[in-house]
């Protein structure tokens, strides 16, 4: 698999800069045991401004994550941690800024290539990749205010609910398997 974050140290000016805020922090390195992996749109080239780097993680005990992140974070700028549900599963968030980035520390059950902030990213690399016109197409639609998901749904007319579709999209393509 591409590491795209790797790639991020010889990207943009702003790859950059977020790969070293990252390497700073060391959050691959200290939170390693979870299986970190940076998602979104900036390792792809689709950010915006106030875009924010999600790291996703593989977490069986909350708890202590929770605690972990709490102890690594707690005096960064706008450190706020919450637990939710999200599709009937029960996440850590944790957000702050560093170096003029938003970060997102998420943490659930489910192993990161399962998950869909992951899945959506490799959806959305790929199709970058067949149709680089797509880039700017959803980088205007991003600055009128669709979140990305909705913005390639959008592009590729695909209907009902812009995160499973893109999903069964991805499958259907072949570009990741169901």
């Amino acid at each position: 698999m591409i590491d795209l974050f790797e790639r991020m140290k010889m990207g943009t000016e702003k790859q950059q800069e977020a790969y070293t805020a990252i390497m700073e922090l060391d959050i691959l390195n200290k939170l390693s045991s979870y299986n970190p992996v940076l998602c979104g749109t900036l390792p792809i080239g689709i950010d915006i401004s106030g875009s924010d780097l999600d790291i996703i993680m593989e977490v069986q005990e909350l708890e202590s994550f929770e605690e972990l992140l709490q102890t690594l974070y707690n005096k960064i700028d706008g450190f706020r941690i919450k637990r939710k549900t999200i599709n009937g599963k029960e996440v850590v968030k944790a957000n702050f800024t560093f170096k003029d980035f938003k970060f997102e520390l998420f943490g659930q059950t489910q192993p990161v290539h399962k998950q869909h902030a992951h899945l959506h990213m490799m959806i959305e690399h790929e199709l970058l990749q067949r149709y680089p016109a797509l880039q700017q197409k959803v980088i205007h639609l991003k600055n009128q205010g669709y979140k990305t998901e909705p913005a390639f749904c959008k592009l590729l007319d695909i209907t009902g609910d812009p995160y499973e579709g893109l999903i069964r999209f991805g499958v259907e393509e072949g570009i990741i398997t169901g």
